[in-house]
């Protein structure tokens, strides 16, 4: 089985966790999906200090799936506020691209950023997406 396109992150097949998760282990918190906000991915920040804050994830498979050529993004990110990297000290950008996620966590970082130049606010809109090839590992 084989599925490929533009899916909404988390599935039957693959998820992001919170919560500390370990790099190869299948520890955390499953990122709440589809506006359950149950388990969301929270940032407080203080716009008038211009703050930001980094947070930790892992992405994985269900066993017995894979993705290849992962591509994690934003979507509706209107400020440009949120960034990702493999790394917590590197360059944050747009999107990152892993070659492989399987059942065993990959661990990555989210930043959110704030500027004294927007209005207080809560903002629910914000997504993570992912752009890959489910496949079926036999």
């Amino acid at each position: 089985m084989e599925k490929k396109g533009d899916t909404t992150m988390a599935s039957i097949y693959i998820n992001v966790y919170q919560g500390n998760p370990t790099e190869g282990e299948k520890d955390g918190i499953v990122v709440s999906t589809a506006d359950t906000f149950d388990a969301p991915i929270n940032f407080d920040l203080n716009a008038e200090e211009n703050e930001f804050k980094v947070i930790k994830l892992a992405i994985r498979t269900e066993t017995g799936y894979k993705v290849t050529n992962c591509t994690i993004t934003d979507l509706n990110d209107t400020y440009d506020r949120i960034k990702v990297c493999k790394t917590e000290d590197g360059e944050f950008t747009d999107s990152i691209v892993f070659d492989e996620i399987t059942d065993v966590n990959t661990i990555f970082y989210i930043k959110a950023s704030s500027s004294d130049t927007e209005p207080p606010q809560t903002d629910n809109g914000i997504k993570l997406r992912y752009y890959g090839t489910i496949q079926k590992v036999e």
